[in-house]
C-alpha cells in the first residue's frame, strides 16, 4: 500500500458552503480519516492550498482544520505543477474566467454552480475542458441527499408504475435583516454580483429532474422580487433588484409534468425545506432532505368533497417510511470522493461535468427568458 499525494486549490472556501461542506465536511474528513482507499489498495491524500483575497481569514481557518498552505496569489499556483484539480466556490461572476485560466494551465476542474452566468459561457468552458482533455466535474449536491437516494431506489424498483406529475416545494423565510440578520449573503439579492434564486436554483433543479424523472424539455416560469430593500452584512440598506422567488413548470420527457416552487419569502409548513411529491399510476412518493414516504394504491385512501363536516381522514396516517438501509455519507463529499477517483484514474466516467453544468445554466436562462417573454421556451440538445 502507498500513499499518493493529490495537490489541490481550493478557491473560495471562506464563504458559508464552500467552507462548511467542500472543506471541512469533505477534504478536511477525507484529510482527517488518513485519505481516500483506492481499490489497488493505495491511498490518496488531498493536500489542498487554500486561495483567496483575504490571507487572516485563509490562515485562520487552515489553522483551524490541519490545512498547511493558503495563497493570495491563484496566478502562482495555477502554475504550480505540483497541484493537480483547481475547485471553485467563489462568486458566480467570476467562475468562467477562473476555469478558463485552470483549464488553460492544465488543472482538472471541479466546480460549484451555476458554472456561468451565460449560456455561452458555460458551454464554452465545457468545450474548453474537452478540447484540452482535462478531467471535469460540476457539484450537483442534491443528488446524494438521502432523501433523493431513497426516492431513486423507489423509481427505479417501478413502485410508482408510471410518474404522471412531481411537485416541488423549496425554500423559507430569509430574513431581510433589520429584525435580526440575514441567513443569506446580500449578493444573493442583487443582478450585479450573479445574485437571484433563478440562477441559483434551476441549475438544482436541472440535474434533478434529469436524472430522475425525465430530462427537460420546456420550461414555464414567473418570477418575483418580493421584498426589494434588504438590509446587507454591514447593517446597510440596499434595494434587492434581483429575483426571491420563482414559480416553474417543466414539461419532461416522456409526458411527466414537474411543477416546483423556489422561494426565500416562504415561511415552512411541510416535511423538510425542500419537498418532492411524485404522482405515479401505482403510487405515490414524497422525499425530503433525508427522509421518503410512499403510499401503495392499495393502501390509497378514497375521500369525499364535502365542506359541510370536518375531515375524518389523516391523510398522514396513510403513508409509510423508506427505511435506511444503508449509509448516506454527506453527499458533498460523496461527490468528492467519486471525482476524487476519477482523476486518479479508477472511475472511467463522470457524468456530472461541465456540460451537465451547461444544461443547468440553459434551465436557468431559459426561465429567465419564460418570464421576461411571458411564454414557454423549449430546450435544444446541448453538446459540447
Amino acid at each position: 500500500m502507498a500513499e499518493r499525494r493529490i495537490g489541490i486549490i481550493m478557491n473560495g472556501v471562506t464563504g458559508r458552503m464552500g467552507m462548511n461542506q467542500h472543506l471541512i465536511r469533505s477534504i478536511a474528513a477525507i484529510r482527517a480519516e488518513g485519505g481516500l482507499r483506492l481499490a489497488s489498495g493505495d491511498v490518496l491524500m488531498p493536500d489542498p492550498v487554500l486561495t483567496g483575497r483575504n490571507r487572516a481569514k485563509l490562515e485562520a481557518l487552515a489553522r483551524a482544520h490541519g490545512i498547511a498552505r493558503v495563497s493570495t496569489d491563484l496566478e502562482a499556483c495555477l502554475a504550480d505543477p505540483g497541484d493537480e484539480i483547481f475547485f471553485d466556490a467563489a462568486t458566480t461572476r467570476l467562475r468562467a474566467g477562473l476555469i478558463r485560466k485552470a483549464i488553460a494551465a492544465g488543472k482538472h476542474v471541479y466546480c460549484e454552480k451555476p458554472t456561468a452566468d451565460t449560456l455561452e459561457d458555460a458551454l464554452d468552458l465545457a468545450r474548453l475542458a474537452k478540447q484540452a482533455g482535462i478531467k471535469h466535474g460540476v457539484v450537483q449536491d442534491k443528488l446524494f441527499l438521502p432523501g433523493l437516494r431513497k426516492l431513486k431506489m423507489v423509481i427505479d424498483s417501478g413502485f410508482l408504475g408510471r410518474i404522471l406529475s412531481v411537485r416541488g416545494e423549496f425554500g423559507y423565510w430569509v430574513f431581510e435583516g433589520d429584525l435580526q440578520p440575514a441567513q443569506r449573503p446580500s449578493w444573493n439579492y442583487k443582478l450585479a454580483e450573479g445574485g437571484g434564486i433563478i440562477l441559483d436554483m434551476l441549475c438544482h433543479w436541472r440535474y434533478v429532474l434529469d436524472n430522475l424523472f425525465g430530462e427537460v424539455e420546456s420550461v414555464s416560469c414567473l418570477g418575483a422580487t418580493h421584498i426589494p430593500r434588504r438590509v446587507d452584512e454591514a447593517g446597510r440598506v440596499y434595494e434587492a433588484d434581483a429575483d426571491d422567488a420563482a414559480y416553474a413548470t417543466f414539461q419532461l420527457a416522456g409526458g411527466v409534468i414537474a411543477q416546483i416552487n423556489s422561494s426565500w419569502c416562504t415561511r415552512v409548513r411541510r416535511d423538510d425545506l425542500v419537498t418532492f411529491h411524485v404522482d405515479g399510476t401505482h403510487g405515490s412518493a414524497v422525499a425530503g432532505l433525508t427522509e421518503c414516504w410512499t403510499q401503495a394504491r392499495v393502501n390509497t385512501p378514497k375521500p369525499v368533497w364535502n365542506p359541510d363536516v370536518p375531515q375524518t381522514i389523516n391523510f398522514f396516517e396513510g403513508w409509510q417510511k423508506v427505511p435506511d438501509t444503508q449509509p448516506y455519507p454527506n453527499g458533498f463529499r460523496a461527490q468528492w470522493e467519486l471525482f476524487l477517483r476519477h482523476v486518479a484514474g479508477e472511475v472511467a466516467e463522470f457524468p456530472w461535468n461541465l456540460l451537465a453544468g451547461a444544461k443547468g445554466v440553459q434551465l436557468a436562462m431559459a426561465g429567465l427568458q419564460s418570464w421576461r417573454e411571458r411564454r414557454w421556451v423549449d430546450l435544444p440538445k446541448l453538446e459540447a
